[in-house]
């Protein structure tokens, strides 16, 4: 950096603001300007640190769920979901198919809630929102708290498959709410074209930086970079619902900025309602049967090492788990996408003006617990 700009450089404390669906977590960063012009940025995470994965150490694995669902408050069900797939991994336990297509299904959902999550409060130029899409998320919190009890933090997995059966008529509550969200994507898709005109080549990431970084999902999918785990490293039903001439599909983008970044997520929660559709007919098939493996309270799971990893709404999300033979793990390491996200700001942010740093943030797809865990 040249004398002069040094001399035109303040650091710029940076509040996302209301709007942000992770605004109520801790998130800073350190940006050098020239003008409105921002020539460096510098993000600084850790301020909402919980040391999760040590309190991890001295709790069983029904605590471990408990805790693993809360880094990331948009996608609760995937969190959770992660753990309990690499204890089963490890035990060599086989889930029940019923409880296989209900995980994929309710994965998918909450897919859906966090892609609206995004889109919803995203500002625009004149201080507008893009689209109101909480009538539509709160019908389905209501859906999913008739089914597991709860709005968020689901608690609806356990090692071995699901906590309970879902209600009947549920299945098709699901279905019709889907297609409620479904014929609001075209709207969505006008207002981004007509509205995010001017972001136009903002926050551009590419695919080359997105792996340099280590970005997953979404944002990195809008730059070209074709990665999903659901069709490259399939589990739960992925395997079947990503064959050629499936619902499965993987979206990609080119251009890698703030609007591009938008119409994929758009388009996403169109191939996740058609899974959910898919997971409902095949869920309609098959003959009633549980949607668990009767385990003891206290479960020990054998020596070894396992490696699950689940594509959640932000990305790939990793969860290693070392056992020593004891109802707590020796160490279970996450990988939460959202931090990858946010360091790529580094590279992306310079050569943006100030006053669209808060639309390249809210393209990001981060939620701030899921960067500190």
């Amino acid at each position: 950096m040249t004398g002069e700009q040094r001399a035109l450089t303040v650091d710029v404390p940076l509040a996302l603001g209301p709007d942000h669906p992770s605004a109520h977590g801790m998130f800073r960063i350190a940006l050098a300007v020239q003008g409105d012009l921002i020539v460096a940025a510098d993000p600084l995470v850790g301020h909402l640190h919980r040391g999760v994965e040590k309190l991890f150490e001295v709790r069983d694995y029904r605590q471990i769920l408990a805790l693993a669902n809360r880094h990331d408050w948009l996608a609760a069900f995937g969190n959770e979901l992660g753990v309990a797939m690499a204890a089963e991994r490890l035990l060599g336990l086989e889930v029940a198919t019923r409880a296989v297509w209900l995980r994929t299904l309710v994965a998918e959902l909450t897919r859906v809630l966090a892609h609206c999550a995004f889109l919803g409060p995203f500002p625009l130029s004149d201080g507008a929102r893009l689209a109101d899409l909480f009538a539509e998320r709160e019908r389905l919190h209501d859906l999913l708290e008739r089914a597991f009890g709860a709005r968020i933090h689901l608690m609806a997995n356990q090692v071995g498959g699901l906590r309970t059966d879902v209600p009947a008529g549920w299945l098709d509550q699901v279905r019709r709410e889907g297609a409620t969200i479904r014929a609001r994507l075209p709207e969505l898709h006008d207002r981004v074209r007509e509205r995010c005109a001017g972001l136009s080549g903002v926050g551009r990431l590419d695919a080359a930086t997105a792996a340099a970084y280590g970005v997953t999902g979404p944002a990195a999918r809008a730059g070209g970079l074709d990665l999903d785990l659901r069709r490259d490293d399939p589990y739960l039903a992925y395997g079947e619902l990503f064959t050629p001439g499936g619902p499965g599909v993987v979206v990609l983008g080119t251009d890698g900025d703030v609007p591009e970044r938008l119409r994929l997520l758009i388009d996403q929660i169109a191939v996740s309602l058609d899974l959910v559709d898919a997971c409902i007919d095949r869920l309609g098939e098959l003959p009633p049967g549980p949607v668990n493996v009767p385990l003891p309270k206290v479960i020990r799971l054998p020596e070894g090492r396992m490696y699950a990893a689940t594509e959640s709404p932000p990305g790939v999300n990793g969860y290693y788990l070392v056992s020593r033979g004891d109802k707590a793990p020796w160490r279970l390491k996450l990988r939460s996408a959202s931090f990858n996200n946010v360091a790529a700001l580094a590279q992306i942010l310079p050569g943006t003006r100030v006053g669209d740093v808060t639309a390249v943030l809210a393209s990001l797809f981060f939620v701030v617990g899921d960067i500190d865990k």
